[in-house]
């Protein structure tokens, strides 16, 4: 409690009064699920921009289970709660402040309305930023239908605020496995509606339309994909032949990479840790598996709190410049007993293995800053002679017979989003860079994207950064003609070759 003296005491036991009713509301054999949401009010949520306002302890029906109206007469969506939309309203407000740029190509680009006719299918995480992105797309002239990339990332008033405006949205925070496939199914299959664009995030949109309605997948005129997860998978079907329209990689963008994962992450891994843990890191052992841009960004916030990190790495490249930046590199089965938090961000799947937990020390952190789950090997630690403990929402304690204590933070998915929240300035440039993707892919020639996956270009890179710089009050410097000759460029850009490395 933050006052400890004068009456604290008082204040301390009335606090544990109110948890100790708040237990005993639901018999533990409901089984998790009502235990975690009778809990999902605690600490780590009532700060958590992420967390609704309304709690769902007292409704415990599925959101697919439930008839819901807009007030337009509207049931072509299903969210947790349409009554929490004024909520979720003010929320996009507060994220289109930070998104300026956004905001300018929408008024930039409304009269002429480029994606008229466009009708976009989207999974991407559903929060206040991508809010502003969906309504910066309508309001270029596209129709969309959306569902949720990741099951607990959702922001339920956000989602209701988006089926009150009219957008289909299929989405709600903590849907299970089968529910996630049912959205995005909804999101797909509708009377009367063809989607011509996919806007994506990890590829499970993709592959589902791809599997289950080919017709569909070979009219479409274009995919955007942000992560590194669903662009491998892209490539991976153009390999195969079996990729039969164009595709964006927006992941690879320099504006995405560059921002997205590593400032991004810089930010929002000490944030998510705090909020779940309250660790202090001064001192503590800490390996970060994987130091692509994710990994870099994880590890500068670390070192800069005094944290001792060490780093995995594959790729002698990353290794060697993660010596340079000053950290060891080791391998996992090395270090593993000594450390006190462990994060993976590869993009690979088991890095941390059984072995790997059951040789932990007791109060280890595990937790995963990559896009899919795959990197804890979380499914092995559902064994019978291991104890699962709720402690808050998404913070399990994972207890050995010896009575060893395991701490893993979202059942091993992506922490920043499913624990805390992402600077939204950061997500401003991610959404421009998706917007310009899909305009482009949408308004292209005949004949300029074949059946492959591209970059998007460097002019286009260059104008998302440019949309930016009044928010910092920066200044460009403009070439002289003599200038612009000498270095053999346009005076407007593209100012650095295609294979320049920022």
């Amino acid at each position: 409690m933050a006052h400890k003296h004068g009456h604290g005491r008082e204040q301390i036991q009335f606090a544990n009064a109110e948890d100790k009713q708040e237990f005993s509301k639901f018999p533990t054999k409901a089984g998790r699920r009502s235990l975690s949401r009778s809990i999902s009010q605690s600490s780590t949520d009532s700060y958590s921009s992420a967390a609704s306002y309304t709690d769902s302890s007292d409704d415990e029906t599925s959101p697919r289970d439930k008839a819901q109206v807009n007030s337009h007469g509207s049931t072509n969506f299903c969210v947790k709660n349409i009554k929490q939309a004024e909520f979720g309203r003010r929320e996009i407000e507060i994220a289109e402040q930070d998104m300026s740029a956004l905001i300018s190509l929408r008024k930039r680009a409304q009269g002429e309305k480029p994606l008229a006719g466009a009708k976009i299918v989207g999974c991407t995480h559903i929060t206040a930023q991508t809010a502003v992105l969906i309504e910066t797309l309508v309001a270029l002239g596209a129709q969309c239908r959306w569902t949720a990339c990741n099951i607990y990332s959702t922001q339920n008033e956000v989602a209701a605020a988006l089926a009150e405006t009219g957008v289909p949205v299929f989405a709600w925070k903590g849907e299970s496995e089968d529910d996630f496939w049912w959205c995005i199914d909804r999101c797909v299959n509708s009377d009367g509606w063809q989607a011509n664009m996919i806007l994506d995030d990890g590829g499970d949109l993709t592959h589902w339309v791809y599997k289950k309605y080919p017709s569909v997948f070979k009219k479409v005129r274009g995919i955007v994909e942000e992560s590194v997860t669903g662009v491998h998978r892209l490539y991976q079907l153009s390999k195969a032949g079996k990729l039969c329209v164009p595709a964006m990689n927006v992941n690879d963008s320099v504006t995405k990479q560059k921002f997205d994962n590593l400032y991004c992450c810089r930010e929002s891994i000490l944030d998510g840790l705090k909020r779940t843990t309250d660790i202090m890191f001064g001192g503590k052992q800490v390996v970060v598996c994987g130091y692509g841009e994710v990994g870099k960004g994880c590890c500068t916030a670390l070192k800069a709190l005094g944290a001792i990190v060490c780093i995995t790495e594959i790729d002698p490249i990353c290794a060697l410049q993660a010596c340079m930046d000053g950290f060891r590199v080791v391998k996992l089965s090395e270090v593993i007993r000594q450390m006190d938090v462990v994060i993976t961000c590869t993009g690979n799947k088991n890095v941390v293995s059984r072995e790997h937990l059951d040789r932990m020390k007791n109060g280890c952190v595990v937790c995963n800053m990559g896009h899919s789950n795959t990197e804890i090997d979380v499914a092995s630690l559902r064994s019978p002679e291991l104890t699962w403990e709720r402690v808050r929402s998404q913070v399990d304690h994972i207890i050995w017979p010896d009575g060893k204590r395991v701490i893993v933070l979202a059942e091993g998915r992506l922490l920043n989003l499913s624990c805390s929240t992402v600077p939204t300035f950061v997500l401003s440039i991610t959404a421009t860079t998706q917007a310009l993707a899909l305009i482009e892919l949408y308004n292209a020639p005949e004949g300029r994207y074949k059946q492959d996956v591209y970059l998007l270009p460097k002019k286009m890179d260059e104008y998302v950064a440019s949309l930016h710089l009044p928010n910092f009050d920066a200044h460009l410097t403009e070439l002289s003609d003599e200038q612009a000759k000498y270095m053999g460029l346009n005076k407007n850009g593209p100012f650095k070759p295609n294979y320049y490395r920022y």
